[in-house]
């Protein structure tokens, strides 16, 4: 699914100097005229994610409530820009920066910078979004997003899109420049189905994402391994299956680490030998136990991607997952007493 976001940013024109006429003049401080064209491309899954995961007669009021609450992370609307223009040369040095509220699907800004060679990094949709900022970004290649440091952290609240463009902005040529940018984030549900189960209250949390996205290379960086706490959606229908979600920079690609039986009470299937990216689902059950179950999922994660997961809860509080390359690692009786805290 394509949708596009289009603004137009203009060069307008500029008084030249009387040293920006001569030839083999250094054209360093001469501005001139010249035209970015941004363009927002959303580029999803979700569409088709929810027709194929979410095609049962069961899963009609949790697909509408993902939807809707999807639509503010996967949407071809930006509500901020940030621009920085850096100098190719020594330290990449950011020469101009300009930040704007659009609030509009296109918007017209005048933009007054020297004729040199630049490179423009463009970045939408984080002034809103409390867990991600931008750090760094004096110097092009240490420029990044990046999460706070936290045993738990939150869902990003925006879908963030960035874009790097080498531009060479010459005096006297009429140029345009088009600037396209993606998404850098991506987005989970966990759909349960709990009839019969007879379970007291449901915590879920997700991990084996990224930590943060290098803008010079666009690279996504794994420092330290935190734990994103699931919102739980309000679905419709009291016979309606439960819906979590996590909004997060994608998992790695290939696997990082095996799961590890701790237990001969640990039930292991043979597709959690190897994950990307976790569930973990804690069940409080009558008796006051709690059941762990770490859902282990093998596909990876993509930046634009959302990423269904469902499974049915059992009377012991286990987790069944319904796809094949999802595997489980169950812990009864995880915590015996009241009060438990979660800790990674």
């Amino acid at each position: 699914m394509r949708n596009a976001l289009k603004y137009i940013l203009i060069g307008v024109s500029a008084l030249l100097f009387t040293g920006c006429v001569l030839v083999d003049q250094d054209m360093s401080d001469c501005e001139t005229d010249y035209t970015l064209d941004y363009e927002l491309r959303l580029v999803t899954n979700m569409t088709t994610e929810l027709q194929t995961q979410l095609s049962m007669a069961a899963d009609v009021n949790v697909s509408a409530a993902l939807k809707q609450y999807m639509s503010g992370i996967f949407t071809d609307y930006a509500h901020d820009v940030n621009l920085s223009f850096y100098d190719v040369y020594g330290d990449s040095t950011r020469l101009h920066n300009e930040h704007h509220i659009m609030d509009a699907n296109q918007s017209s800004y005048t933009l007054f910078i020297p004729v040199r060679k630049y490179m423009h990094i463009a970045i939408a949709n984080i002034d809103d979004n409390h867990e991600v900022g931008l750090e760094k970004d004096e110097l092009c290649h240490t420029s990044r997003l990046f999460q706070p440091i936290r045993d738990t952290v939150e869902s990003h609240s925006t879908g963030v899109f960035t874009a790097r463009l080498p531009m060479d902005i010459k005096e006297g040529e009429d140029q345009q420049f088009d600037v396209k940018l993606y998404m850098a984030n991506c987005a989970t549900a966990l759909v349960l189905d709990t009839l019969g189960s007879h379970i007291k209250d449901i915590d879920v949390y997700a991990t084996g994402f990224a930590t943060g996205f290098s803008l010079a290379d666009s690279t996504y960086r794994y420092e330290y391994t935190p734990v994103v706490k699931a919102n739980r959606l309000a679905v419709d229908g009291a016979d309606s299956p439960l819906c979590f979600t996590t909004v997060t920079f994608p998992s790695k690609d290939v696997p990082a680490s095996k799961v590890t039986i701790e237990s001969p009470e640990d039930f292991v299937t043979d597709a959690s030998e190897t994950s990307l990216w976790q569930y973990r689902v804690y069940c409080h059950l009558d008796d006051g136990t709690v059941t762990e179950t770490i859902l282990c999922v093998k596909l990876p994660l993509q930046a634009g991607q959302l990423k269904v997961v469902k499974a049915a809860i059992q009377n012991d509080g286990a987790c069944v997952p319904m796809a094949p390359w999802v595997g489980s690692l169950v812990t009864l009786d995880w915590i015996d007493q009241p009060g438990w805290e979660v800790d990674f």
